[in-house]
């Protein structure tokens, strides 16, 4: 099985030094991944985890970090989608809250809240992009994966124990979008989750479950939006064939239909149960890496 799986993997495909696996997949399977990406992208359980790994056990090849980062303008579609209400407030808001120059207007602080969220993952992306998006990246090793992602259970483990659950989103303050968005910058390592990393950050500051999630949603908007799209710029100026341009929008398809049932669910979820079930998911995903990573079944 390791060497089936192990000669699987190393037939990589590479556009330039960005790193293209999902280009050697059919439309099925770039379908099925999409489905895959979607539901774990929105969940806190690691989509770059179960990109790893399902494609591994299956003896697919990893379809790449470029896959999984494109992937998540599907996941825009879906927060845009669920919460449109709220973003439209939101910029209707900011727009009369500046005219009037009605500084403390919540909408106002919820707009320039997004806004300081997303400058700490945006330089640290920055900086990152070139080891993070590489052929054989060190920070996809399926080992890596695996640990952060059983450290990332144990963190939202003693968020959820620790959390007093009373705040509302309406409550949020410039301190709390700056410490979501120095939270996200950890979902840059493979494994961590951006949904994860941010809503045990929301949760630890006292909001309440539906609420923490309904922040982390808002906060992230940018920098998802940021993630995709600069993935499909890097992918173009790599010279991607318009095949491999087909297999995306396949994906993003099935990613965004999938995307939009996981936000709805986890927030009926979250209003009447904790995020316990969701916790030992990740922490048994995450042992099942390192596991298979220690034996060679995925290399």
């Amino acid at each position: 099985m390791s060497n089936r799986i192990g000669a699987t993997l190393a037939s990589h495909h590479c556009a330039g030094s960005v790193d293209t696996g999902f280009v050697a997949l059919g439309s099925l399977k770039v379908a099925a991944l999409g489905i895959v990406q979607g539901v774990s992208e929105l969940l806190p359980i690691s989509s770059t985890a179960h990109m790893r790994a399902i494609p591994a056990f299956l003896g697919w090849p990893d379809p790449g970090s470029a896959f999984s980062a494109a992937m998540q303008l599907a996941a825009l579609f879906a927060v845009l989608s669920y919460f449109h209400s709220d973003i439209r407030e939101m910029s209707w808001g900011c727009f009369h809250a500046l005219r009037a120059r009605q500084w403390n207007a919540p909408a106002l602080r919820l707009g320039a809240s997004v806004v300081l969220a997303t400058i700490p993952i945006a330089l640290a992306g920055a900086a990152l992009s070139g080891v993070l998006n590489r052929c054989h990246s060190p920070l996809r090793s399926a080992l890596l994966i695996g640990i952060a992602s059983v450290l990332m259970a144990v963190l939202m483990g003693f968020s959820e124990w620790w959390a007093k659950h009373r705040r509302t989103s309406d409550q949020l303050r410039y301190r709390d979008a700056f410490a979501i968005g120095l939270a996200q910058v950890g979902a840059l390592i493979p494994g961590v989750s951006r949904s994860g990393s941010t809503l045990a950050a929301a949760m630890l500051m006292g909001f309440r479950r539906e609420d923490a999630a309904r922040v982390s949603f808002l906060l992230g908007i940018p920098a998802i939006a940021l993630a995709g799209l600069h993935e499909l710029w890097v992918l173009r100026q790599n010279g991607l064939p318009s095949h491999g341009w087909l297999l995306l929008a396949i994906g993003l398809v099935t990613s965004g239909l999938s995307s939009f049932a996981a936000v709805w669910g986890l927030m009926r979820f979250l209003e009447k149960h904790s995020t316990w079930p969701l916790i030992v998911y990740r922490a048994g995903f995450g042992l099942i890496l390192v596991i298979g990573a220690s034996l060679n079944w995925i290399q």
